[in-house]
């Protein structure tokens, strides 16, 4: 059978505004969390690489607390075939995120790997690299389209000075970014279906992965406020204004 193994994290929504507790840590209370945007769009890319005849089934896998069901309904909802959850309660490192999915790619190895580019939550943006070092195989980062033709996927990726055209070798691990797709619009019937389709429930001992803290966060910050803009009446105060602030000379 030929699988799709989709990583999708929980997060704060990316409407809602954070704030700051006086200790200097983030108030999460009553927080709305949903799935990170970019990993809706890598479960997007697999839906419609499995729609194309391309794939048998998509797992969606997430390492959240055990009250994480919701997300996951979420990526089922989307037309995830069914879904993995790592129940762990606490931050979980880039590194141990790898680890984690390696097990489950040895249970059951996958056609390719789709993930996010980043979290929204923390932007470390290294989990896909990570894995695919782990993994010894071959990883296209930051995709902005993804055609497969047989045993080889025809990648572009956003890079600075464009896209780079790359031809991998599957299986293999793509991050996904911004452009590839739009993800689908949940409809009510798929909501209800989603909460028949199977659901696992692993812990990482389970897996075989002793989880251990590497990093330690200090503190957070709110970034400073903006200065007031002002208009300028023509090209020649503003070039003026500029010359002032030592913007130009």
């Amino acid at each position: 059978m030929k699988t799709i193994l989709v990583g999708v994290k929980r997060v704060p929504d990316y409407n809602v505004r954070m704030r700051l507790k006086p200790d200097g840590g983030l108030a999460t209370e009553g927080v709305k969390l949903s799935l990170n945007p970019f990993d809706e769009i890598a479960l997007e890319e697999a839906l419609r690489l499995k729609e194309k005849g391309l794939a048998d089934e998509v797992v969606a896998v997430t390492i959240a607390p055990a009250d994480a069901l919701a997300q996951l309904r979420t990526a089922l909802a989307m037309g995830a075939t069914r879904a993995i959850h790592i129940v762990h309660t606490g931050p979980v490192e880039p590194l141990d995120v790898a680890r984690l999915l390696l097990a489950v790619i040895q249970r059951e190895p996958p056609l390719l790997v789709l993930l996010g580019k980043q979290a929204v939550d923390e932007d470390q943006g290294q989990t896909g690299q990570m894995l695919a070092a782990l993994w010894n195989r071959p990883q296209a980062t930051y995709a902005s389209s993804i055609a497969i033709d047989g045993e080889v996927a025809h990648v572009n990726r956003e890079v600075d000075a464009g896209t780079e055209q790359l031809d991998v070798d599957l299986p293999a691990v793509f991050t996904t970014d911004l452009r590839l797709n739009t993800p689908r619009y949940i409809k009510l019937p798929d909501i209800m279906k989603a909460k028949q389709k199977p659901l696992q429930s692993l812990t990482p001992a389970e897996l075989g992965v002793n989880l251990r803290q590497r990093l330690k966060t200090v503190a957070y910050e709110a970034p400073p406020a903006r200065a007031k803009g002002r208009m300028v009446a023509d090209a020649a105060e503003l070039v003026s204004q500029l010359r002032q602030r030592g913007v130009i000379k």
